[in-house]
């Protein structure tokens, strides 16, 4: 008998809806799971995906790209690559790992529910295979990096980093949690899907691709460009769920994507700001951050929403200012604050790198320049004590970052309070406020770093009790700089007048 061609039943097998009878849809697609109640059930039917492909199809396709990645790395082992990388390289590997990896493994979360709460067979086939992708990524990026902790600790917290209360991973988990783990299937599919994968890091691993290929981290471009081929199929979830809700709630659509763009943008600002323009190395450097943000984000985000019927976030006059100034801030801080991260932070700032940056920010120098001038000056004059904290800084209640970004009215950084419940909240923004005020029962039992320490959760109260608390259980987990400051020293000596 002659095979059916794949046209021929593929939309058959793909539709396999059908109608209850022994309980009500609603028991079986709960409200809580589904979030779809705006929705008619009947109207999740037109749900179509873009990315065609049978659980055949995409065995082969995984096995392929996992031959050749990992076929890669074994070649590649024997060089030692590792070691003849950059110090700021070797920062965002481990970043990155630490980060990511198990991040992926949440996200598979997301995936499974909107697997088992999507409301069309289609979605639910697609969110299958989005399932078997993030294990697939949580693996890939724990096994990579494992070979390295023999050499250097810190790459131990690839596996490490989210199972402690280091500020940066409860950061990431609050991001996460809000996104998909603790999110509906309709949320998930917008928040993750379209939000976060179609408009920063599928964009984010061709970048980071790229510039690994560049400094010649072969292995590591490889395994993000064989991510990346995962991200493109199952982030187009989004689309044809934010299409029909767009239908029948555009409220709540416009709102999702306004609320998840801006808590990714903080993240992104955070790990892939300070990537591209501290730590790669100058002479890789192909672009700098906000010229990547507008030639790949920015300008197509805003073409995609703008497509599916919904206007540019509110708030976009302020998000287009901190790209000239939200990673620089943050970078300040995450060096200010190095022993509470897992990775060596290079400074960033020789004065070839200095120029640089000034070029591409001209406000940069006025701006930034200045704190670190104070920087190099105790270097200089050998107070180094003065480099490195002695306590915590402020943190908002809704990225958990720490409260560091100017507002584009003013230039200076404007702390906002609110209190809710007897208890008062502190955000670095409007935004960050307005997301509270959308929903404050959602946000008000989250605990900043600060938050416990206030409250006697972190004991001695001390930065090293903090510093135990996070899970730096050994010096040599903490942050440094790798110049130890040498950097400093290539100044003309600076007043200290």
């Amino acid at each position: 008998m002659q095979p059916l061609a794949r046209e021929e039943w593929y939309e058959l097998a793909q539709k396999v809806n059908w109608t209850f009878g022994s309980v009500r849809p609603e028991e079986v697609f709960p409200e809580a799971m589904t979030g779809s109640s705006s929705v008619p059930w009947s109207e999740w039917q037109s749900w179509q995906e873009s990315f065609r492909v049978t659980y055949r199809e995409y065995v082969e396709n995984q096995r392929e790209k996992d031959t050749g990645v990992y076929a890669v790395k074994s070649a590649l082992a024997k060089a030692n690559l590792i070691d003849k990388l950059s110090d700021g390289w070797r920062s965002i590997l481990k970043a990155h790992y630490g980060a990511i990896a198990l991040g992926e493994y949440a996200a598979a979360i997301g995936e499974a529910r909107m697997a088992r709460f999507g409301s069309d067979s289609a979605w639910r086939n697609m969110a299958t295979f989005g399932m078997l992708d993030e294990m697939r990524h949580g693996q890939i990026q724990l096994y990579f990096p494992h070979e390295f902790v023999v050499k250097d600790r810190q790459f131990d917290w690839a596996h490490k980093a989210f199972l402690t209360q280091e500020w940066g991973s409860i950061a990431a988990r609050a991001l996460f949690d809000d996104m998909f783990t603790a999110a509906s299937a309709i949320d998930t599919a917008i928040q993750l899907t379209f939000t976060f994968e179609t408009g920063f890091t599928n964009l984010q691993f061709l970048g980071m691709a790229a510039d690994a290929m560049d400094v010649g981290d072969y292995t590591f471009s490889n395994l993000l460009s064989s991510i990346q081929t995962d991200e493109a199929r199952h982030s187009q979830i989004g689309a044809p769920t934010l299409d029909i809700l767009q239908q029948y709630d555009p409220g709540r659509a416009q709102y999702l994507i306004d609320k998840m763009f801006w808590r990714s943008w903080r993240i992104f600002a955070l790990l892939t700001g300070i990537s591209m323009d501290y730590y790669t190395p100058l002479e890789h450097r192909r672009m700098s951050f906000k010229e990547f943000m507008q030639e790949w984000i920015s300008t197509q985000f805003l073409q995609n929403i703008e497509d599916h019927g919904l206007k540019k976030p509110w708030y976009w006059d302020q998000f287009e200012y901190e790209l000239d100034h939200a990673h620089h801030a943050l970078h300040l801080g995450v060096y200010f604050w190095r022993p509470t991260v897992w990775w060596p932070t290079a400074s960033g700032m020789t004065p070839e790198e200095r120029e640089w940056l000034g070029q591409k920010y001209p406000d940069w120098e006025s701006t930034w320049g200045r704190h670190w001038d104070v920087i190099i000056r105790n270097y200089q004059s050998g107070q180094t004590e003065r480099v490195l904290p002695q306590t915590l800084p402020v943190v908002c209640a809704i990225d958990q970052l720490p409260i560091c970004e100017p507002d584009r009215r003013t230039g200076r950084v404007e702390p906002r309070y609110l209190t809710y419940r007897g208890k008062t909240y502190h955000f670095c923004s409007e935004v960050c406020q307005w997301i509270f005020e959308h929903e404050p029962d959602r946000y008000a039992g989250q605990k900043t770093i600060v938050d416990r320490f206030i409250q006697g959760m972190i004991q001695p109260p001390t930065l090293e009790g903090a510093l135990r608390y996070m899970g730096f259980e050994q010096p040599e987990e903490m942050g440094t700089d790798p110049d130890n400051g040498a950097w400093a020293l290539r100044y003309p000596l600076l007043s200290h007048s």
